[in-house]
């Protein structure tokens, strides 16, 4: 496991606290998270899966056009297109997925992913389009 100092963000999603992905730096236009990795999250190769990682960089593409201000209403969306490129494999301890705004409309934003192992080995990238859910 990874000594992470960063302030543990509430994350909100089910799906994603249950797979023990915490958002570690959140603000307009970025977000990033991390998974530290375990044997169950494997393929038959002992590799880290490739669903694990298409999720975390489809939650950091999410994420990071969703942030608001404390006390701001928060914001939803949900995925138009996920495009993934996988690019190494290798061991490690802790994935980050870190998700940056390439553009954003009023309904829709585009943005893009990068997941490494350990902050040093790139292992992914994507691009994604996310439309905003209004209440």
């Amino acid at each position: 496991m990874t000594d992470v100092t960063a302030v543990t963000i509430p994350i909100n999603n089910p799906f994603l606290e249950q797979l023990g992905i915490i958002l570690t730096d959140w603000s307009p236009g970025y977000a990033e998270m991390r998974l530290d990795i375990s044997p169950e999250l494997g393929n038959r190769t002992g590799r880290i899966h490739g669903g694990v990682i298409c999720t975390l960089m489809d939650a950091a593409c999410g994420y990071c056009g969703l942030y608001t201000p404390p006390g701001e209403p928060i914001l939803r969306s949900l995925t138009l297109s996920l495009t993934t490129n996988f690019l190494s494999s290798c061991d490690g301890a802790t994935l980050v997925a870190k998700g940056y705004m390439a553009r954003q409309g009023r309904s829709v934003f585009f943005s893009r992913a990068e997941v490494w192992m350990d902050d040093v080995e790139l292992l992914a990238t994507a691009v994604g389009t996310f439309k905003y859910v209004r209440s």
